[in-house]
Order: C-alpha cells, then structure tokens, then sequence
C-alpha cells in the first residue's frame, strides 16, 4: 500500500510539474540563428527579438523577429512548442516544433515550420548553463504556394 501511494503522489508531481521559463534561451543572446535555405544553400538569419512563455501552456513560447535572406528581409511572429524533454545529471535535451509566419508584404514572404533540437551542459559547480546548442531543420512554405525550401539554422 505505501508502494502504491508514493507511485500516486511521484504522478502527481510530475503530471502537475511546471516547466521553467526558458524564454531568454530562444533570444541567443541577442545574436541570429543563421543557416541556410533552399537547394543551393543561401544563407539565411533569423533574428529573435521578443520571446514569451505561454502563460496557459508552459510549453509554449511566442517569439517575433525578422529574417533575412539576401535582400529580403520579413518581420514574423510564431511560436516555439516543446514536445519532449530528456534530462540527465550533466546533459539535457529538449525537441520540439516551431512555426514561425512571417508578414504577408512584399516578395518572397512564408512560413517557416519545422522541429528543433536544443541541448545544453548543466554546471553543477556554477549551476548555470553551458554550451548551449540549438537546431531547427524544416522548410519554408511562400503564400502563394509556388516556392518550397529546406531550411537548416543553429545558433551561433
């Protein structure tokens, strides 16, 4: 019987558990996320200006920004969704997906959809984080439908 209460009440625990705001992560520090898009690998930034937690779902943050490929360059607002979380005493991972849509003026303007992959170091005797390392592979998608790219960005 005790066995079956400390089962019911670790359950509860972790079904009830809040995850920690990590909404300055997603910013890098202050730097883009830089990468590439399409077949010939142009290159692509995505700057990361305003990053917010969901208040209604800890999982879930909302961001905007711009990105820039060649000349172009676009506002967008989207949103960041963490689907799992691996942890262990030195390393942790989180996964997710991410849709970001940019504004709909001017040329070459989509949406950005795709997963992430951020994994970062844990110091113990600091007990801050290190070594941070985030990477979002997806496509892009134009509006009108006639343009589809790969893109591949990580933090720097």
């Amino acid at each position: 019987m005790k066995k079956l209460l400390w089962f019911l009440i670790l359950a509860c625990n972790f079904a009830w558990g809040q995850m920690p705001d990590i909404s300055t992560v997603w910013l890098n520090n202050s730097k883009p996320y830089t990468g590439t898009i399409g077949d010939r690998g142009q290159e692509l930034k995505i700057k990361v200006n305003i990053s917010e937690q969901n208040k209604k779902n800890d999982q879930e943050y909302f961001i905007s920004g711009y990105s820039l490929v060649n000349d172009s360059y676009a506002k967008y607002e989207g949103k960041i969704t963490i689907t799992k979380y691996r942890d262990t005493k030195r390393k942790g991972v989180v996964f997710g997906d991410y849709e970001l849509a940019e504004e709909p003026t001017g040329k070459h303007i989509g949406i950005f959809k795709g997963k992430f992959i951020y994994t970062f170091k844990w110091n113990k005797k600091t007990e801050k984080i290190e070594g941070q390392y985030i990477e979002l592979i997806g496509d892009w998608k134009s509006y009108d439908g006639k343009l589809d790219f790969k893109t591949r960005l990580k933090n720097q």
